[in-house]
């Protein structure tokens, strides 16, 4: 789907809030079509939503914070920040994910995954200005994605029913514990302490991050509100094509080898070097 990139809560906010909606749903289950409809049954195992009711209660708060709240600023970044600097914005952030991503890798065991994060760091961290500028793609580490749901997949855990959760949106149960395991992965986590200054780079981070994850969907969420007949039923179709693409790819990366960190000569065949 369109997806929006999480911003990372903190711990105390987010496993409340997973909680309450995994508490709320007990109450809010779709009741299955009877079997003598295989039409319907099929369709309901295909939309893998028994939960449906209290989904779409999620969604329409959601929707209704992002109508008052989240489009308005997105709105309202891309109007005042010229894109040149939103980029760079964007590019900071992902520059700071790029150690959980770095985890991820290794826990999957792709190591030229993991190799081309570390050059990603490395090179935009000193070269690309903290992150600003993306040097690292044009020198052949191209970003990848890489989460801790990606990699509980890999290690052979079903997605589950789908969920509408509150503030983080789409997902599902596989999803939703691999968000948490990314904010305990994240190195910002734990350093730095509660500090005036390390408390403002953190609620900095998250705002930024929402207001940019938004603002980089403004178009293609605008369209689909407007022109499709269910955007929930759009949204989560879409969502489970997206997830489902995005750990196929990783499951199918199967290079063995860390990507080089010099670069290779050309073969006496003069044919180009696979090595990437």
């Amino acid at each position: 789907m369109p997806s929006v990139p999480r911003s990372r809560p903190s711990i105390a906010g987010t496993f409340p809030l997973l909680a309450l909606a995994a508490a709320l749903t007990i109450a809010g289950c779709a009741t299955p079509p009877p079997a003598d409809d295989p039409d319907a049954v099929a369709d309901y195992k295909a939309t893998n939503d028994p939960l449906e009711p209290t989904n779409r209660v999620f969604y329409a708060i959601n929707n209704g914070l992002d109508t008052v709240l989240l489009r308005p600023l997105a709105l309202g970044y891309r109007y005042v920040v010229p894109a040149p600097v939103r980029t760079g914005v964007h590019n900071v952030l992902a520059n700071i994910g790029l150690p959980v991503q770095l985890a991820n890798d290794m826990l999957e065991g792709k190591p030229h995954r993991a190799g081309d994060t570390t050059m990603r760091f490395l090179i935009n961290t000193t070269a690309g200005g903290l992150g600003i500028f993306d040097v690292a793609t044009k020198w052949g580490y191209p970003d990848h994605d890489a989460d801790f749901g990606m990699t509980l997949a890999l290690w052979g855990v079903p997605e589950g029913p789908f969920l509408f959760l509150p503030v983080l949106g789409p997902s599902d149960p596989r999803d939703a514990a691999g968000f948490g395991a990314d904010i305990l992965l994240d190195p910002f986590t734990w350093v730095g302490g509660n500090g005036t200054g390390w408390t403002a780079f953190h609620w900095s981070r998250y705002g930024l991050g929402a207001v940019d994850a938004r603002e980089r969907v403004l178009d293609a969420l605008d369209e689909i509100k407007k022109t499709a007949l269910d955007p929930y039923a759009t949204f989560r179709s879409l969502y489970d094509q997206h997830r489902a693409q995005v750990i196929d790819t990783v499951r199918h990366d199967n290079r063995s080898t860390p990507p080089s960190w010099y670069p290779q000569p050309v073969p006496a065949t003069g044919e180009p070097s696979d090595a990437h």
